[in-house]
């Protein structure tokens, strides 16, 4: 192949991917390869095509070999996306590191390079590069959105409303921008967005785009003192959104259903010394107050909070060994209970490190969901410490109605339905129930109206179980300086308020076919 040749199916592959066509590009860059096995851009491209159709193991092998021939910015970038991608984190973050000597000068790897680093919970790093990204390329607004969320979780709220404006300057009806921006503030009276987003929902496509609309009037309707308005507008919009999904909550109960039989063997009281390294885990239903206990914890000078990992679900679905397509399921429940429990825990331990930014000595997970793993937290990592938040069952259900999780993961898929979310909340009191009797001394449950009706003795109360010497400054918690990226930043970087306490009495009429649900499953709500 001549150099004209070469040059001129290089920009074709490239000129392919940027529109989509893996095909395309997979098949001029396979004859890149052909021509040359030392092709460097025919490695990068090849790898990338086959990542983009789900081949991420053929795809990390072609970038690996394109950054051992050319070890350019651009290529280290994608490696490292990949990398995440497989859950090694450590391999990621090592290739990002080389990325710095020389940093690529395109607007797409320095947004991927500040991906990489959000999921690995540096949002200081990553803020650099979508700034970067952003000024190369300032009408892009996927990676305008990159920088506007990661403003948020560093706190910077005006730059980020300034961000999200300028998105939606740029495209009008990216709903994703519209929802983001309700969210980054309480909105008022006389400052809100409710009549352009009513503008807005006239016209919505169907589907995402209108759930996320109706999710950001929903919020900001709360917020400016219309709570019955607030609700039908997520009543219609959860409806719409649930009819579309394949779920019924016997999915979700057979997952119940393996935890309990083949979880719940009893694990003796933990050492009544803490070890100085203990891990904190912080669990509980979503909406609970997880994100509050977090930043108190790590606002002791000896706890950083290493966010909401995936690691402890990863490290048993590996020792399982399963191959189901789901992280959690009955058949991973099964295989993992004859697994070594030690090697578990080691490997949650490794995966873990890769999160952590500071010299503290001890962390937090406030992964909400590994509350369905407590049992095997105890034998994998037995001198962690649990904290379980629980709030009164209606406010539980509802804040979860509420609040827009994930749509693409299937975890959530109860949060669209009053009665499949009380569903939800009675397996997992009976989950916790079992816990107390299986786990003693070693899960402490608190309760989040008693932490806002007495901050410093929960917080004592808190530091007590986890082995901490008291420290004034988990009192002054909405001053943690430390990105928050989870819904709950907002709230979190203010002091303890009791706005949300006793919510669902506002909307008692609606959640009585709830409250009747509870009440047959022995669930006082009163």
């Amino acid at each position: 192949m001549t150099a004209p040749s070469r040059t001129r199916t290089v920009q074709a592959a490239r000129a392919a991917l940027s529109q989509g066509d893996l095909a395309t590009a997979h098949r001029l860059a396979a004859s890149l390869v052909a021509q040359d096995a030392s092709d460097a851009e025919g490695h990068f491209l090849l790898g990338v095509s086959v990542a983009g159709a789900g081949q991420i193991q053929l795809g990390i092998e072609h970038l690996t070999r394109s950054v051992t021939l050319d070890p350019r910015g651009e290529y280290r970038a994608q490696l490292a996306k990949l990398l995440t991608m497989v859950r090694r984190d450590g391999d990621a973050a090592a290739t990002l590191s080389e990325a710095e000597e020389a940093p690529p000068t395109d607007a797409l790897s320095r947004d991927t390079m500040g991906c990489v680093y959000a999921r690995l919970g540096d949002h200081a790093a990553a803020l650099v590069h979508f700034d970067e990204a952003v000024r190369l390329e300032p009408r892009n607004a996927a990676f305008r959105y990159n920088q506007a969320t990661t403003l948020n979780f560093l706190g910077r709220v005006a730059d980020a409303e300034a961000a999200v404006e300028a998105i939606i300057a740029l495209s009008p009806n990216d709903a994703r921008a519209h929802h983001l921006l309700a969210g980054l503030r309480k909105q008022t009276p006389d400052r809100n967005h409710v009549e352009r987003l009513l503008r807005m929902l006239v016209g919505a496509q169907d589907g995402h785009p209108r759930l996320l609309l109706g999710y950001a009037l929903a919020k900001e309707l709360e917020d400016i003192g219309e709570p019955e308005a607030a609700l039908d507008r997520l009543l219609a919009a959860n409806a719409d959104h649930r009819a579309t999904l394949p779920y019924t909550f016997e999915r979700d109960a057979a997952m119940f259903d393996a935890i309990e039989r083949h979880w719940a063997t009893p694990v003796s009281a933990p050492p009544h010394e803490v070890a100085s390294d203990a891990p904190i885990f912080i669990v509980g239903m979503p909406r609970t107050g997880t994100t509050l206990v977090d930043r108190i914890l790590s606002s002791h000078p000896q706890v950083e909070s290493a966010g909401e990992l995936q690691a402890m679900p990863l490290a048993v679905k590996h020792a399982a060994g399963t191959r189901s397509r789901t992280v959690l399921d009955p058949e991973t429940v099964a295989a993992a209970a004859h697994a070594d429990p030690q090697a578990i825990g080691a490997r949650y331990l490794a995966m873990a490190q890769h999160h952590r930014h500071a010299l503290s000595p001890r962390f937090t997970d406030k992964f909400p969901g590994n509350f369905q793993y407590a049992g095997m937290i105890a034998r994998a990592v037995p001198e962690a410490r649990i904290v379980c938040l629980r709030r009164h069952p209606l406010d539980t259900v509802l804040s979860n109605f509420r609040h827009l999780f994930a749509v693409s993961s299937r975890y959530y898929d109860y949060s669209y339905d009053l009665l499949d979310i009380a569903a939800y909340y009675a397996r997992f009191d009976r989950l916790m129930a079992i816990w107390r009797e299986a786990l003693p001394g070693r899960v402490l449950e608190v309760q989040y109206e008693d932490l806002v009706a007495d901050q410093e003795g929960q917080s004592r109360r808190l530091l007590a179980h986890c082995g901490l010497e008291w420290s004034d400054a988990c009192l002054a918690f909405h001053a943690n300086s430390a990105p928050v990226s989870t819904p709950s930043a907002a709230q979190v970087r203010r002091p303890i308020y009791t706005d949300s306490v006793a919510r669902w009495k506002r909307h008692a009429a609606v959640l009585e076919p709830a409250r009747r649900f509870l009440e047959r499953a022995g669930i006082a709500v009163d």
